[in-house]
């Protein structure tokens, strides 16, 4: 039997482990699903040892010749050189100045597949990528000769690819080591690189994955909508919707994980090379199957037991995409990346590992035992280990330097607030710049630990802290959508009369947004620890906290509310004889 990397495995994993897979979200939104015809795709990069700010590479020109290092995302390790290009692009984060955004999530798949052939990682794909292709359609065929060329050295990946038109999925799992037979000569049929298949999402419906793949089987080659890699050439062609590696199907065939004699159009990609079992279907499906079920409830509703790792062998899995029942806006977007389960069988603010103030987080492991049996913490796309997570947003009709948003934020993105940070920008807000503290470096002026600061005093009595905090949210968001949209006459006449001034009112923008932000949540620390100091709830009359007779040192004795009678009746049945009164 082929071993899976399974997700339970890795997400265990990841509480010992300084080398990560990140387990990541991504929601793509295709122009006809959104309110204002844009694209999106978001992310939201969950490891407890990544610390989050902004990456930036500027635009540069090299001489031919040029060699650039390959340095794996994770362990930082240089695993080899590739020749450079003559001219990269500006990258901001995951969003390039043509707005092409690219994000992942990594899913493992099988493990004698993780073993490297090669020298690309993940994460240089797609920094790589975005560096040197303008859409999606060029990234796919740059991925494909990154791949190709030069050997794949990471495990099973999803990824994401928008730009102002169109959006994809994309998903690959490499060769592992070399075929060798008996007298130790490369099998023929086997080269290096990875097995890959990539699809356009239908205008006017949403994707996702987080941590498991998600294409099953795929419209074989038929040179007019769906093409191998050996003709990539074509990728342009509009009508073009699905391409895949040339040897996807007999990769499988020659390594036995797919019967040879079983037909080529029957062939499912996630079944073959990353099975489903009960991890990956309750630690990553049910996350998208949870945003899917915001967009479109009465579609998504019976896929629950699905989501949940309790059918398993239903031959009708859940859609690799849908068609929500309303036009999503940008806050929409942001609001999926924000979700604990609410409302859901899998609700995490409901039981009792929410304590008395319905706090939707559990401390990991996630799997654990009782007794001989086993039990699971559930795995929101909302998550205490966050180290930063965007909404990348790609808009037609503008400027690209204008048009392309990385609304950006770090720590818990329940609590965390989406900066919009413009992808033509050349100077990086010091709050979020590379540098400014680590994971073992507080800095006050880091936008990372200004965020921890007030989502981990929130988790002490989340139900009520909550709530400024998500009133924050809609308002610094609401405020920065709104001045956007009124900027679009004057930066689409700025770019073309001057635009060096058009660049320095991006930067100023950004900047002042990131300041603005940040600004607000040492104030909203602020104002939380007076609030609730001691675990009192000090009472508040026209904006400001009550005081004896105005005398402002002297307040006015505060609340002291009960806890939950559900949480009385549990402190009752878990030590009630020792604290009862005495003659009940």
């Amino acid at each position: 039997m082929k071993k899976k990397i399974t997700t339970l495995l890795f997400i265990i994993t990841l509480s010992i482990s300084p080398l990560l897979l990140f387990p990541c979200t991504n929601f793509i939104i295709t122009k006809g699903a959104s309110k204002d015809g844009s694209t999106m795709v978001t992310y939201a990069a969950d490891s407890h040892t990544l610390y989050g700010e902004l990456y930036y590479r500027p635009a540069a020109d090299y001489p031919a010749g040029t060699l650039m290092d390959i340095i794996e995302w994770d362990s930082g390790e240089i695993k080899g050189q590739i020749p450079q290009v003559a001219h990269t692009y500006s990258v901001v984060g995951n969003i390039n100045e043509h707005q092409l955004a690219i994000s992942e999530t990594t899913y493992g798949g099988l493990e004698e597949l993780s073993a490297p052939n090669g020298i690309i990682d993940y994460g240089s794909l797609i920094y790589i990528t975005l560096q040197r292709a303008k859409n999606a359609r060029e990234a796919i065929k740059t991925i494909a000769f990154l791949l190709d060329n030069y050997g794949y050295c990471s495990s099973g990946e999803s990824f994401s690819i928008i730009d102002p038109n169109e959006a994809w999925i994309f998903e690959l799992i490499g060769k592992g080591e070399e075929m060798k037979d008996a007298k130790g000569k490369t099998v023929k049929g086997w080269t290096k690189g990875a097995v890959w298949v990539a699809r356009r999402i239908p205008d006017g419906y949403i994707s996702g994955h987080a941590n498991q793949a998600r294409i099953t089987t795929f419209p074989l080659a038929n040179g007019t909508t769906s093409i191998t890699s050996k003709e990539i050439d074509k990728v342009f062609l509009p009508e073009i919707e699905t391409i895949y590696s040339h040897d996807v199907i007999s990769f499988a065939k020659l390594k036995g994980l797919y019967p040879k004699d079983a037909k080529d159009a029957d062939f499912s990609f996630s079944d073959t090379y990353a099975p489903l079992d009960f991890g990956a279907a309750r630690f990553c499906e049910a996350r998208v199957w949870m945003g899917f079920y915001r967009c479109n409830p009465s579609l998504m509703a019976p896929y629950e037991k699905y989501a949940r790792g309790e059918d398993l062998k239903s031959k009708e899995k859940m859609p690799l995409w849908i068609k929500p029942d309303h036009l999503l806006s940008v806050q929409d977007v942001m609001e999926l990346m924000r979700d604990h389960y609410e409302g859901s069988s899998m609700d995490m603010t409901k039981d009792i590992g929410a304590g008395p103030y319905a706090c939707p987080y559990r401390w990991r492991p996630m799997t654990w035992s009782y007794k001989g049996k086993n039990y699971i913490h559930e795995r929101a796309t909302a998550t205490h280990q966050t180290g930063f997570s965007f909404v990348a947003q790609a808009r037609s009709g503008l400027p690209d330097k204008f048009g392309g948003i990385l609304w950006f934020g770090v720590d818990d993105a329940a609590s965390s607030c989406y900066a919009p940070i413009f992808c033509g920008i050349n100077e990086i807000p010091e709050q979020i710049k590379e540098g400014n503290g680590s994971m073992v470096e507080y800095s006050p002026t880091a936008a990372f630990w200004i965020f921890t600061k007030v989502s981990q005093f929130a988790y002490t009595r989340y139900k009520d802290m909550i709530v400024p905090i998500k009133a924050k949210q809609r308002e610094l968001e609401s405020k920065w959508v709104t001045e956007i949209n009124n900027m679009q006459q004057d930066m689409l006449s700025m770019f073309k009369n001057n635009p060096q001034q058009a660049q320095r009112v991006l930067n100023n923008y950004s900047k002042n947004a990131v300041k603005e932000m940040c600004d607000a949540w040492d104030n909203l620390f602020i104002y939380l620890l007076v609030k609730y100091h001691d675990g009192n709830v000090k009472k508040e009359k026209d904006g400001k906290f009550e005081v004896t007779n105005g005398v402002i040192p002297h307040c006015v004795f505060p609340e002291q509310p009960n806890y939950p009678e559900r949480w009385y009746e549990i402190i009752v049945n878990d030590c009630g004889s020792n604290i009862i009164e005495p003659g009940q």
